[in-house]
């Protein structure tokens, strides 16, 4: 995950390499630890899934921007409009963090990827579920190819994202280098849950790719 900012710190740089590298290493990147944490029949939100759909990818009209670290997340097909944006890194397994449950209305930004709108994949997590009931996420199944994604940034200005594919994938068949490979575009992937509760957690993940078309 190379950013094309200049002005960059080389040291932030190989810092960001060195987690993603750390992260393919584990169980596919995938979130491990999000869910409902309680057996299928103490679920308190109903198994979602997703169609997996795609198009082309967006021309690319705007950008790259330069780093600045997001602070909202704004997706109107879904009904989400949070902030603060949290800050997550890799647990002690070496995993993605997820969101507290105590802050399952919010979305955290993986600080091993790029900020959104800078070239490279910037990766947004947030729960579908948790097991105090439905999280952030909870209309995730009315997101759609061709929807929009908002993402305010420290800098006020906001990156606009099309969604160009929506995915679902079982846990254990993450597509780690999909996700977080080098791209030479500003892209964004916004991964939830789904799927039905296995061993406590939901057993899928979705995953939304998404093209930076707009900055406002």
């Amino acid at each position: 995950m190379i950013t094309s900012t200049p002005s960059r710190p080389r040291p932030r740089r190989t810092a960001r390499l060195v987690a993603a590298a750390a992260l393919a290493l584990t169980v596919g990147g995938a979130l491990a630890a999000c869910g409902s944490g309680s057996s299928g029949a103490e679920a308190k939100a109903p198994d979602v899934s997703v169609r997996n759909t795609a198009t082309t990818r967006a021309r690319q009209q705007v950008g790259p921007l330069k780093a600045a670290q997001p602070t909202r997340v704004v997706i109107p097909s879904a009904g989400v409009d949070a902030g603060p944006v949290l800050r997550l890194g890799l647990d002690e397994k070496q995993e993605l963090e997820v969101p507290p449950v105590d802050k399952a209305e919010l979305a955290g930004w993986y600080t091993g990827s790029v900020t959104p709108g800078e070239t490279g994949a910037s990766v947004i997590v947030a729960h579908y579920d948790t097991a105090e009931g439905p999280a952030l996420m909870r209309d995730v199944r009315k997101m759609h190819v061709g929807d929009v994604i908002k993402v305010g940034r420290a800098d006020r200005s906001t990156a606009v994202f099309t969604i160009r594919e929506t995915q679902q994938v079982d846990k254990t068949d993450f597509p780690t280098n999909k996700v977080y490979g080098k791209t030479d575009r500003p892209e964004l992937r916004l991964i939830t849950c789904g799927g039905p509760i296995k061993n406590g957690h939901r057993s899928a993940n979705i995953i939304f790719y998404a093209d930076l078309v707009k900055v406002e």
